[in-house]
């Protein structure tokens, strides 16, 4: 006789479903983890301690920091997952994207004003030249 309490039986398999590696020292990454980091780039010592990837210390170094970010913007996903153990690849990815896109803050706003500082005296100059003010 079947219980109407009991719960119901399930046949679910996780296969396919990659383990959860993080913090490990393995050659495997899971789908999803390799690309490029901005926030390891732009951010890159903050960024290293947070994510236990302390080779992004070496961004302090005078000379060396540059090829230390470059690395980083490169490698720092990879490095991240492997150093420090995530709930998931979702919950890392949440997290880099973050990183990513304070990153690319940093880098767009300095931007944005060298070419303020360049456009705005120019159209100046013209109104001038134009006989406007």
């Amino acid at each position: 006789m079947n219980d109407v309490y009991a719960a119901p039986k399930s046949d679910v398999t996780l296969t396919g479903q990659p383990d959860n590696n993080s913090g490990m020292k393995q050659n495997t990454l899971p789908d999803g983890i390799a690309g490029f980091s901005w926030g390891a780039f732009s951010l890159n010592w903050i960024w290293g301690g947070f994510n236990k990837t302390y080779i992004g210390f070496l961004a302090l170094v005078p000379y060396i920091g540059f090829i230390v970010a470059i690395y980083l913007g490169f490698k720092g996903r990879e490095l991240a997952w492997k150093n420090k153990k995530w709930d998931s690849v979702e919950h890392f990815n949440r997290v880099q994207k973050k990183w990513s896109i304070w990153g690319l803050c940093l880098l767009l706003i300095p931007l944005i004003g060298i070419i303020a500082a360049i456009a705005i005296p120019a159209y100046q100059d013209y109104v001038l030249r134009a006989g406007g003010i």
